[in-house]
């Protein structure tokens, strides 16, 4: 009791030392009550058959059945499947990606060179993926220019099927969504790589470490709490696996590959008009999400002594 009434006692003396503060903040709190916490009122949705027009209090209460509709569908399996597939993909390839590329772009000494490097590589981050997709078939369809050069050059006697053929799909997925996001993502390495004190390179090379020893011993522990939130953040994500780049993507032909929980669930919850359906769907995935938050960091705080909380 003394311990609350402590933290009370704290919260409003911070509040009369930082008036003015706290005041500017009273915008940003109201903002963020009217369009980040009030629409979660929605998730209700997940708990009735919503019918579009009525008021969701007026609506038939089904409790769990949605849940239950999900996952007993015969196709869940596959849903899970392809979405914990292309997830983890994306995160032992993509997640220590923009990880080497700050730390090879932390080595390079001309400013300009480096300045030019970092725009280039930021700019695939603002490339939607209508153009992606675009760029994809342009270079994996039949006549397209890979197959085009590996025909001429006699290395395959016929066009390989890269966007027709489903064992095709994960790869490639991978690949664009690497080359997208790597270079926006080592953003936030380079900015902790720039806050490590210079003394601590110093004294490294003073004691004989090279480049790589630099790296290995100094830069990645001095970031690798930055590293630690980031891992965290991207297991609670691990069933968000996109659904307009599979449905620009994918074809007909590849659908057993590319077919995840979010794409069935625009597929029932918006195309479908069973909303209440795509509510629960998008529940779900937010409670795993969380739980896997929790366990992660309770992990990585035992086993590195590192967390988010």
């Amino acid at each position: 009791m003394d311990k609350k009434n402590g933290m009370i006692s704290n919260l409003f003396k911070s509040f009369r030392m930082q008036t003015e503060l706290w005041l500017l903040s009273v915008p940003i709190i109201i903002w963020v009550l009217i369009f980040c916490y009030y629409p979660m009122y929605g998730i209700t949705m997940s708990f009735v058959n919503y019918v579009p027009g009525k008021p969701i209090w007026q609506c038939e209460f089904v409790g769990l059945k949605w849940f239950i509709d999900f996952l007993t569908n015969p196709s869940f399996g596959l849903l899970l499947r392809n979405t914990l597939a292309m997830s983890l993909l994306n995160i032992i390839f993509g997640f220590p990606a923009p990880i080497i590329f700050a730390l090879l772009l932390n080595e390079i000494g001309n400013r300009h060179a480096k300045k030019f490097i970092q725009t280039v590589s930021y700019l695939p981050h603002f490339i939607s993926w209508v153009v992606a997709a675009s760029i994809v078939y342009l270079l994996l369809s039949n006549e397209g220019i890979i197959n085009v050069i590996l025909v001429q050059w006699g290395i395959t006697h016929k066009p390989i099927p890269f966007l027709s053929k489903g064992e095709y799909y994960w790869i490639i997925y991978t690949i664009i969504n690497i080359w997208k996001s790597v270079g926006w993502s080592s953003i936030i390495y380079l900015s902790a790589i720039a806050g490590i004190d210079e003394q601590l390179y110093q004294a490294g090379a003073i004691d004989g470490l090279g480049r790589l020893g630099m790296a290995w011993y100094i830069t990645i522990p001095s970031i690798a709490p930055t590293i630690v939130v980031l891992w965290i953040l991207g297991i609670g994500g691990i069933l968000n696996a996109g659904f307009e780049q599979h449905l620009l993507l994918g074809n007909p032909m590849t659908q057993k590959y590319w077919d995840v929980i979010d794409t069935y669930s625009y597929r029932y919850g918006v195309q479908q008009g069973f909303y209440s359906m795509g509510t629960a769907v998008g529940l779900f995935k937010s409670v795993i999400g969380f739980f896997l938050v929790i366990l992660t960091n309770k992990i990585s705080k035992k086993l590195f002594d590192l967390s988010i909380i």
